[in-house]
């Protein structure tokens, strides 16, 4: 976790927060951050809270379906209503309007359907799409979901990982075969993912549909760090080859850094809200 996040505190110190609730808040991002389950000790141990309140703020996570038990039963993990508020946000995004301009803008320039995804649950999540107006076309709804390990910002996604958080990754999710080139053999998957840190693109060849091309780039993150947006082109075969997709590659790079602006625009804003409506509510 990284302890200088603003309004986040640092490990050992009691959360911040007014009210219960709050402080609930505040363990859920604690939560947030991390990649595997964890018990009840080791979120005593990083957050300086007596075990009792851990414990009964747990159960009130686990009652309210934003935690489950997972393994022994005396390890936890997200619980569905969780992952489903996460999804949402995701797919509802403020910036929702803002975004869909720069995809439809991409799609004018380079003639082929393209979507915005994010990575949700080990799986990539579409949050837009923009179709072009040729008569041939895949259709993929905002919504939908692909496997990571075949689908061009899912590789990207897992590029990022580093290799134990990948490794246990997909050891709960299963390479499956969908057409003749999907990636099934893990050593084979980590070396294309290597080349696809180095490259900073990714390639889907008829992994995931037959017939289907696909070219991806990451929206750079706001702080630098990991992102978990991902703009891609996909296109027919017959219409593309990967010479002429890789000419397409800077109208993407472009619309990732269109988009990464909007997404550092809209957490500034959000930063800065609170300046406004300070006085609010104070008793006079």
């Amino acid at each position: 976790m990284n302890d200088m996040l603003a309004g986040r505190p640092a490990k050992g110190d009691r959360l911040e927060g007014d009210t219960p609730a709050l402080r609930l808040f505040g363990l859920l991002e604690v939560i947030a951050e991390r990649d595997h389950a964890f018990n009840l000790q080791s979120l005593v141990e990083e957050t300086g809270l007596p075990k009792p309140t851990v414990h009964r703020m747990l159960q009130q996570l686990e009652a309210a379906g934003m935690l489950q038990r997972v393994g022994d039963g005396r390890q936890y993990g997200t619980g569905l209503r969780l992952r489903r508020l996460a999804e949402n946000l995701l797919l509802n995004n403020t910036s929702h309007g803002a975004r869909h301009i720069v995809l439809r803008k991409l799609v004018e320039e380079v003639g082929e359907s393209c979507n915005l995804t994010a990575f949700s649950n080990g799986e990539v999540l579409y949050l837009d799409r923009v179709e072009t107006a040729a008569p041939l076309r895949f259709y993929l709804h905002p919504g939908s979901r692909v496997p990571a390990h075949c689908s061009a910002t899912g590789k990207l996604f897992l590029a990022q990982l580093a290799p134990a958080q990948r490794q246990r990754l997909l050891a709960h999710v299963p390479l499956e075969r969908y057409t003749a080139n999907t990636l099934t053999d893990f050593a084979a998957l980590d070396a294309e993912l290597d080349r696809v840190k180095a490259n900073a693109y990714a390639l889907d060849d008829e992994e995931f549909l037959p017939g289907l091309f696909c070219i991806g780039v990451l929206v750079p993150a706001v702080d630098g760090g990991k992102s978990n947006l991902g703009v891609a082109l996909q296109a027919p075969v017959m219409r593309v080859s990967r010479e002429k997709v890789m000419q397409m590659l800077p109208a993407l790079q472009r619309a990732a850094q269109a988009l990464a602006k909007i997404e550092a625009e809209s957490a500034s804003a959000y930063g800065g809200q609170g300046d406004d409506d300070s006085d609010e509510g104070e008793e006079t």
